[in-house]
């Protein structure tokens, strides 16, 4: 039901899916170092409904931000929909028109004692320089790459059908970010490259590696919880470039190679491993391993050869094809592995740094 409900939603470009505030709260506590005096972009998230904005507003100061940049495109679902239900006063609700919301300074603007939303919305009510409308508001105008220039790090839940196209532009300029994407952007050709090469790997991930986003598309916006205007979707991950303790822990190994529980693929010179957590300690060559392996990834402990997916036979550099000892299968579909006549789910081609000696 998830992944036909993501499909449709991308076939129909009704991909705006918005990260609860919990799912936010449990990734980013193992980031906070990275933000002080930090310039933060959020530039896929309508101030008024992100949650993105929400928990980087509330905490503000606690993470000592010097600036939070929140943007909003030109004809966005949801835009002004929770403006006139939590923040009126404005004179009119900007809700065909893109704009960027930038906050230097968050502060008990009521005197009650403590920096809450309605501190933010008194700071967003009463500041004119604060709100500012935008061309488009499109992450991809060059108004909105002029606010990329400032950013120190970037934060958000990008359109999945536009990731390809958002991550390319956060490698140009050389950004560090945390962004949620599904699982499926592993294999494209534009992003596992990124992977293999360690200049992009995964979060912490979601909590029971899937998540529930709130959507304003009724028509396809179901759950398997059936909570309204809700959409669960499984193997959505977090893409990060900086650094975390996870990239530092070891894959415990315990499992033995043999020949009879990790069969050879009949188009590469690898053998399957069917979970990650059976990888062989003890086995020198390629393995070919869920693309869930990514999770455990240690650099220091594994290397990536490649991936063993669709798009294999078309992206992989001549040398790497050769690497893998990849031969055409009628079953492989342009690259996927086969094992006895079976055509395999994606996988990603590793070699353990240090097999076991036996």
């Amino acid at each position: 039901m998830a992944n036909k409900n993501l499909n449709a939603a991308k076939t129909a470009k009704k991909d705006e899916f918005y990260t609860q505030l919990t799912d936010i709260e449990r990734e980013l506590q193992h980031y906070w170092p990275h933000f002080r005096d930090k310039v933060v972009l959020c530039n896929c998230d309508d101030p008024y409904e992100s949650n993105f904005f929400k928990y980087f507003a509330l905490r503000f100061n606690q993470l000592g931000l010097k600036k939070l940049i929140c943007t909003c495109y030109n004809g966005s679902p949801v835009l002004g929909n929770e403006l006139l239900l939590h923040f009126e006063g404005f004179d009119s609700e900007p809700s065909k028109i893109a704009y960027k919301v930038e906050i230097t300074e968050v502060r008990d603007m009521n005197g009650d004692g403590a920096v809450d939303l309605t501190d933010v919305r008194f700071l967003l009510q009463n500041d004119k320089n604060v709100l500012s409308t935008l061309n488009t508001g499109d992450f991809r105008d060059q108004e909105c790459i002029e606010l990329l220039k400032q950013a120190d790090v970037v934060v958000t839940n990008p359109p999945f059908s536009l990731f390809r196209e958002y991550i390319g532009q956060l490698m140009e300029y050389k950004k560090k970010f945390l962004i949620v994407g599904h699982q499926n952007a592993i294999t494209y050709k534009e992003v596992f490259p990124l992977l293999q090469s360690n200049q992009v790997w995964l979060g912490y991930g979601f909590k029971g590696g899937a998540a529930h986003f709130s959507s304003p598309y009724n028509d396809i916006a179901t759950a398997g919880d059936h909570r309204e205007n809700m959409i669960r979707v499984s193997g959505v991950n977090w893409f990060t470039n900086l650094e975390i303790p996870k990239r530092n822990k070891e894959l415990d190994l315990v499992c033995k190679y043999t020949p009879e529980e990790y069969p050879r693929y009949d188009n590469y010179n690898a053998i399957n491993v069917g979970k990650t957590q059976d990888i062989p300690c003890d086995y020198a060559g390629i393995m070919g391993v869920p693309i869930t392996f990514l999770d455990k990834y240690n650099p220091t402990q594994f290397e990536i050869v490649w991936q063993a997916s669709e798009n294999t036979r078309a992206s992989a550099p001549t040398a790497v094809l050769k690497e893998v000892g990849y031969t055409i299968h009628p079953e492989d579909r342009g690259g996927c592995g086969v094992v006895k006549g079976k055509r395999q789910y994606s996988r990603i081609l590793i070699r353990n740094k240090h097999p076991q000696k036996i």
